[in-house]
């Protein structure tokens, strides 16, 4: 099929067909499932950031690097996986793992209730959309809606299970609450073992990051990418970097693509894998050892949707004035700070004031 890239210019009354979409909280799995042909205006991207114009497509000779942590505590074979995590955090910023002890059941039953939840009907699921960042438990459509300058084909799930004031398990919707309790429980000791081994990887202590306030602050998301009638026209989510590490599950619909130099590199699905990717802030606090690296997700052409659930380990338990940057003990004159500090106002300031796009916070901090 040949790919069409071309938008319409007429002009209409974009802010008022946003409003429209906001306001009947039916998400895009509601625009898909009635059986639309065409997509709204207002998810058309600019002609030179759709896939099909922006660098190259992915080839199918290059994947992700993959790591095995079966024997994680094994002295033996820990000095091995901690370079291991290292190269891949340093030149992909981007992984997967096996055999990391959550059990298969968990993955399962965690994608089976995401997926659940956005395949309610409408009214049911409308009850807990809203645009209220920074609070217990949310469903939406597009985080950034009114700040983009074009939507993206994805709805989204969104929970805080950490700090413990921001979490509301009971307003966790039924269909889905105990799996994400499950979820959260399970994936954050994976994030503790990988922050260790990160840490290890830079010549720090193994707790190093849990005491910077790495496990402090986490958000689920459990997102849905539900079929696209106009996949050329359109993206899932826009290339974006995430601020601290991210561990994802994913069902078997493939679209999330990885950028390495001028090459889009499609992260195929591996049944009972976990993708794991470096975010803003440990490229920072690695003063550039570590990579994060810009990602995104392609339209659905599917007609299942694609699932897939994350937790966001993000620095918590700043003060407003405490300021954020390279670690002093990573720092030498043969390897001086890449980056100033900053502090939360600062990057908070720095995602909330423009759309999702982009290495936001490293970009603003990057010493020249």
């Amino acid at each position: 099929m040949a790919v069409n890239c071309a938008t319409s210019n007429s002009q209409y009354d974009r802010l008022k067909e946003v409003k429209e979409f906001d306001e009947s909280k039916m998400g895009v799995k509601g625009l898909s499932d009635s059986g639309i042909t065409s997509i709204p205006r207002f998810f058309i991207h600019p002609p030179e950031t759709l896939p099909c114009n922006n660098l190259n497509s992915s080839t199918n000779t290059t994947s992700i690097p993959l790591l095995d942590l079966a024997n994680l505590n094994s002295p033996t074979h820990r000095p091995q996986i901690i370079q291991q995590i290292k190269d891949a955090a340093s030149t992909w910023g981007f992984f997967q793992v096996i055999n990391h002890g959550i059990p298969a059941s968990v993955l399962d039953e965690t994608i089976q209730s995401i997926t659940a939840f956005h395949e309610q009907p409408h009214e049911i699921k409308a009850k807990h959309y809203r645009r209220q960042e920074h609070h217990g438990v949310m469903y939406t459509s597009n985080n950034d809606l009114y700040r983009s300058k074009a939507a993206t084909w994805h709805d989204s799930l969104q929970v805080y299970t950490a700090p413990e004031e921001m979490k509301v398990e009971d307003d966790i919707p039924g269909v889905c609450r105990k799996e994400v309790i499950a979820w959260d429980f399970h994936a954050v000791k994976v994030a503790e073992a990988l922050f260790e081994l990160l840490a290890e990887g830079l010549g720090l202590e193994a707790g190093k990051f849990k005491e910077l306030g790495f496990m402090k602050a986490r958000l689920f998301l459990g997102h849905c990418y539900p079929y696209c009638p106009q996949p050329d026209l359109t993206v899932g989510i826009k290339s974006h970097t995430d601020a601290g590490l991210t561990v994802l599950l994913q069902n078997q619909v493939g679209g999330l693509q990885v950028k390495r130099g001028s090459e889009w590199v499609d992260v195929k699905p591996l049944p009972g894998a976990l993708t794991v990717n470096i975010g803003d802030f440990i490229q920072i606090i690695s003063n550039g050892e570590y990579q994060s690296v810009e990602h995104r997700v392609l339209a659905n052409s599917s007609k299942e949707p694609r699932i897939s659930v994350l937790i966001f380990n993000n620095l918590g338990g700043w003060k407003e004035s405490d300021e954020f940057g390279p670690l002093p003990e990573l720092l030498s004159a043969e390897k001086p700070a890449l980056y100033r500090g900053f502090t939360v106002p600062e990057f908070l300031q720095s995602f909330y004031s423009k759309e999702l796009d982009g290495k936001n916070i490293v970009e603003r901090v990057t010493l020249h």
